[in-house]
Order: C-alpha cells, then sequence, then structure tokens
C-alpha cells in the first residue's frame, strides 16, 4: 500500500515593494498567484484574504476586477475561484519563451526511473522557486511536500537552495537582507549563518541536502540547472524518505541528480 509524509500547504510569500503607487497591482498578482496555486480545487475568498493577509472586501473587489478581465473565474456552484480564460492565454504565449517543460520532460521521467524517487523541476522566479513538473517514482513510500504549482523561498526547499548557492555573493547578501523573515516564518535552521553554511556546503558538494527541514522525515537533494550564460534559473531534484538517503545513497543519488542536471544544461544551451 503506498504511503505519503504530510502535505505542506505553502502560501507564497510577497516580496517588499518599494515602487510607490504598486500596491494594488502587488495585491492583484499576489491573489493570482495564490489562485493559480489552489487551481485543481478552487479557493475560497476567505481563504484568499487570509493567505494574502488582506481584508476580506478588499479581496472581494480585486477579485471582481481581475474576473471582469478574464484573469481569474468563480464556480457558481462552489462559489470558489479559479483561474480565468485569460489567464491561460496569456501563460500559453508566455511559455513560448520562458516553458522549459518540454525540454526537460524527458530527464525528469529518467531521473524518477533511475533513483525510483519523486523527481521534480523548478524554476526560479525572483526570490522564490515555483515546481514545473513532478514525476513519481517506483518506490511506493512518498513524500507529497512538492508538486506542480507550490512555491518555496530561495534557500528553504533543496530545489531553491541549489539555485541560491551558486547565484554571486552580493546576490546572496542583497536575498537576505530582504527576507530577514526566513528563521521566524521556517525555523531556526534558516537563520542568515546556518543558510550560509549550507550554501557553503552545497558548493562544495555540488548538489543541495534538505534533511527534512520543511517536514520531518522528508528529505530532498537539489542540483541546479543553468543558462547558456551560466546563471542558475532552475533546478532539478528530489525527494524521498528519511531512510532512503542514506551517506552512501546520498553520494549516489547525488551523482545521478548531477548527470542529469548537467544534461539538462547542456540541453538548453544547445537550444534543444
Amino acid at each position: 500500500m503506498e504511503r505519503s509524509v504530510h502535505i505542506v500547504d505553502n502560501p507564497p510569500h510577497a516580496p517588499a515593494r518599494s515602487i510607490p503607487g504598486t500596491q494594488s497591482v502587488a495585491r492583484a498578482a499576489m491573489l493570482l498567484r495564490l489562485v493559480t496555486q489552489a487551481a485543481s480545487t478552487g479557493i475560497t475568498v476567505t481563504e484568499l484574504a487570509a493567505r494574502a493577509d488582506l481584508t476580506r472586501p478588499t479581496t472581494h473587489r480585486l477579485l471582481a476586477a481581475l474576473q471582469n478581465e478574464g484573469l481569474v473565474d468563480q464556480d457558481q456552484r462552489t462559489g470558489r475561484w479559479m483561474p480565468g480564460p485569460e489567464l491561460y492565454l496569456m501563460g500559453t504565449v508566455a511559455a513560448s519563451r520562458y516553458d522549459i517543460t518540454a525540454t526537460a520532460r524527458d530527464i525528469v521521467r529518467s531521473l524518477a526511473v533511475r533513483t525510483e524517487e519523486s523527481a521534480f523541476l523548478s524554476v526560479r522566479r525572483g526570490d522564490e522557486t515555483v515546481c514545473l513538473l513532478r514525476e513519481e517514482g517506483s518506490f511506493p513510500i512518498r513524500s507529497f511536500v512538492l508538486s506542480e504549482g507550490v512555491r518555496f523561498p530561495l534557500g528553504v526547499a533543496s530545489a531553491g537552495l541549489a539555485i541560491l548557492a551558486f547565484l554571486p555573493e552580493h546576490d546572496v547578501d542583497a536575498y537576505f537582507e530582504r527576507h530577514p523573515e526566513l528563521a521566524d516564518r521556517w525555523g531556526a535552521s534558516h537563520d542568515p549563518r546556518r543558510l550560509r553554511a549550507r550554501l557553503h556546503d552545497t558548493k562544495e558538494r555540488g548538489f543541495a541536502v534538505n534533511p527534512g527541514l520543511i517536514v520531518e522525515g522528508s528529505y530532498g537533494i537539489g542540483a541546479a540547472v543553468f543558462t547558456p550564460e551560466g546563471h542558475p534559473q532552475w533546478a532539478l531534484s528530489l525527494t524521498g524518505v528519511e531512510f532512503r538517503f542514506g551517506p552512501a545513497r546520498l553520494a549516489e543519488l547525488g551523482r545521478t541528480l548531477l548527470a542529469h542536471a548537467h544534461q539538462l544544461s547542456t540541453r538548453i544551451a544547445a537550444g534543444r
């Protein structure tokens, strides 16, 4: 019988906005991200207001404006909010420039087959990573910390840790300045000193390790995938239960992960 560990409900964190006059745009963008993340089931106004830290009237007013533009839609039977048709059309157009899922799909699938663990492709989006692809491994006990559309701040999940580790030092410093809340929100293991130590270990090892820091007993490893210019823009990762990530197997999984990440970086550079 298939078993799983706890699923994390992970509302995205809104980065601080410093440009005057952008509050409404930022709030609307936050609602769009939340609605998109809950696309499979829809989400209520009450849930949206709580997760976006907005009042219910403000949330309803913004949703009405977004609905008028076709960016969100409301299920008339349940009252839950879902992505709208215009958002789909915009996404289809943007995908031709930003989406590498078609390029990466067989590599992610190969990673899951080779390791028997769940494999993922994530992309950097600002100060977060967003999961784009998930392929189930054959091992029956699985971790469901990550799935398509789930966002984590850089440095929290293994994918974001791998990306952050290979950013220029001044970008890392600026990231920590923008996000002093990491330790409060994600635990003491995410204070800058400890996180910097994990970044150092990631660069030395080549891949990131998350030893159950998000959900106890759920391990993850991640490796950065680079643009042709050498910027860490994506990451491949694996998640599973703790006993599957012992020292000897961790090294083997890391080698397999790095080989697949290198293959994907090479494929992206070649434009395939």
